[in-house]
């Protein structure tokens, strides 16, 4: 990677100008604006305040130690000690070549592959999967995409709701309320109806309570009925999943955990972390202004534990079953309190640990009356029927704009067209707004939606249906227009995109990379003809051109678990 090269030379003057400082954080980026240059820094600037130097002097003699000269042309000084670096046209042509002789262009993995663990979805067992899981699903999967993508070693977990007081009430309504016929039918939605009429009912709270004490202590028989609720949940799991492309390398629910946590609790106390307060057992935080009032429950005074502990025992799990660098938690805003107190307790707890912790949280989604997202009549919207609805939308557009196609045609290109539409407005956003949902919007062909996107990808596949296949391993790339030259560049800034998504955990950055993409691609091909190029040699590079970028889309979109058509 071209930009690479250039900060490992940067960081390399800086050090023969001034030894003694820390060029760690002397970087190069992307500018923001093309006038300037191709990249840009503006390190230097805070190494001359520091020591009280002139930046501009600072700079003009870094530069003189500097030679990028196979890469750039003269690099200009700015203002008060910005670096511009501008691309030879050789050099992006060189680097074009390059990736066209790659099956991943511009792609280049980590210089150190790391170990992350992602935790995301994280559904109830014996409830619906609904839209308010979306958005830690898909962020989650692309999250997880994306380091896959740069070459780092992946652990995507799942870790299920399946324990807790909810299943005593599901206990006495299976064994007194059951509809064996409803369950047949729709598992979920019985299962639901026997939960909601329980918790409804305060008389039966201690008959459910007794059932979920003989749970805990073993009997056979509700254990068997718990392990039935649980197989029936991961088939409507396992069905969603399948359809949004979605794969977990661990599937453990909180129960795995149960035997750990008294230990949990134990070596807590041992070690002056937890202390007993009115019979039960609290970490406090008088160090931490933002926690000091907020104690962290580790056991009740009823001797139950609770999430903080179940998730002190999953990472002490986790450490010892895949020694992470990383651990990412996928949920909403709302959880930032308890993740701030886990990750706490555990930097006292287990201090030594090289892992960091990162809670990624997102907003919520809202309707067109500015609240959460529900259907007409109220209810949470079943994640399974919004994928039906996105489909069937889709379906309704493909077939006003391809009535030819056959319909076997028209419903594949509904589906990836209407999942993908479905994914991306919620990854466009930033994850920590809310967003308003709204299907004439993400479904639209034009703006920075996934349709858009995918016929971007169909526009560019197109030019090639209408040509032999041209033998890419024999073309010289000579790319000389404004176009073409910008276009080059663009995609070559794919690699520092994919670091940002993970370094933010904002896959936002994606989507407007390729929606940008897409414009210099329209720009490039209303200026610069392919087919009708003048020389063979340019039409040829061209044609490379238009490969590239087609890869890139493809890839791109991949990333965030997006599928791609030949015909739109």
């Amino acid at each position: 990677m071209i930009q690479g090269h250039i900060e490992s030379r940067l960081q390399a003057a800086t050090t023969a100008v001034l030894p003694e400082a820390d060029v760690s954080r002397v970087l190069v980026r992307v500018c923001a604006d093309a006038k300037h240059g191709d990249f840009q820094s503006n390190a230097l600037m805070g190494i001359a305040k520091q020591r009280q130097m002139n930046p501009r002097q600072l700079a003009a003699d870094v530069v003189s130690q500097l030679d990028v000269a196979e890469w750039c042309e003269p690099v200009k000084i700015a203002g008060p000690g910005f670096l511009n670096f501008r691309l030879r046209p050789e050099a992006v042509n060189a680097a074009l070549q390059i990736a066209l002789a790659s099956p991943m262009p511009f792609i280049t993995p980590a210089a150190t592959s790391r170990t992350v663990v992602v935790d995301f979805s994280s559904p109830n067992v014996a409830k619906p999967m609904h839209v308010g899981h979306i958005r830690s699903t898909i962020l989650g999967d692309t999250l997880a995409r994306v380091l896959r993508l740069l070459g780092h070693r992946v652990v995507t977990d799942n870790h299920l709701g399946d324990w807790g007081t909810q299943f005593g009430m599901l206990l006495f309504g299976w064994k007194t309320q059951l509809d064996e016929a409803a369950l047949a039918a729709d598992p979920i939605a019985e299962l639901e109806r026997i939960y909601k009429l329980i918790n409804g009912d305060e008389a039966l709270r201690d008959d459910a309570r007794a059932e979920l004490v003989k749970l805990q202590n073993g009997d056979e028989e509700n254990l068997g009925i718990w392990q039935r609720m649980i197989e029936l949940s991961q088939v409507q799991f396992d069905h969603v999943y399948s359809r949004l492309a979605i794969e977990f390398d661990e599937t453990l629910g909180e129960s795995f955990y149960n035997p750990k946590l008294a230990g949990v609790v134990e070596d807590l106390i041992s070690k002056n972390i937890a202390e007993e307060s009115e019979g039960a057992m609290a970490v406090f935080f008088p160090d931490n202004a933002q926690l000091a009032d907020k104690p962290a429950i580790v056991r009740k005074s009823d001797g139950a534990a609770n999430y903080t502990t179940t998730d002190l025992a999953t990472l002490q799990h986790r450490l010892a079953e895949w020694a992470p660098d990383e651990i990412v938690y996928v949920t909403d805003g709302r959880q930032q309190l308890h993740f701030q107190q886990l990750f706490t307790i555990f930097r006292r707890w287990q201090a030594d640990a090289p892992v960091r912790l990162e809670h990624v949280w997102f907003g919520s989604i809202l309707g067109s009356d500015g609240k959460p997202f529900k259907t007409r009549s109220g209810e949470v919207v079943r994640l399974a029927d919004l994928l039906d609805e996105a489909q069937e939308r889709a379906y309704a557009v493909v077939s006003e704009k391809n009535a030819d196609l056959d319909e076997a045609q028209r419903r594949e290109i509904a589906r990836v067209v209407g999942l993908g539409a479905l994914k991306y407005a919620d990854l466009s956003n930033n994850r920590q707004t809310d967003y308003v949902f709204d299907w004439n919007k993400m479904l639209a062909l034009q703006g920075n939606t996934a349709p858009y996107l995918q016929y971007a990808y169909t526009r560019v596949r197109s030019i090639f249906r209408k040509v032999d296949a041209p033998n890419f391993s024999n073309i010289i790339l000579a790319v000389t227009a404004p176009e073409e030259l910008a276009l080059a560049k663009h995609l070559m800034n794919f690699t520092q995109i994919l670091e940002m998504v993970t370094e933010d955990h904002r896959p936002n950055f994606l989507c407007n990379y390729l929606f940008e993409l897409a414009g210099h691609f329209s720009r490039f091909y209303e200026a610069c003809p392919v087919l009708k190029a003048k020389e063979e040699t340019e039409r040829e590079s061209r044609f490379a051109l238009c490969e590239l970028t087609s890869r890139v889309l493809k890839t791109g979109l991949g990333a965030m678990g997006i599928e791609v058509t030949e015909v739109m």
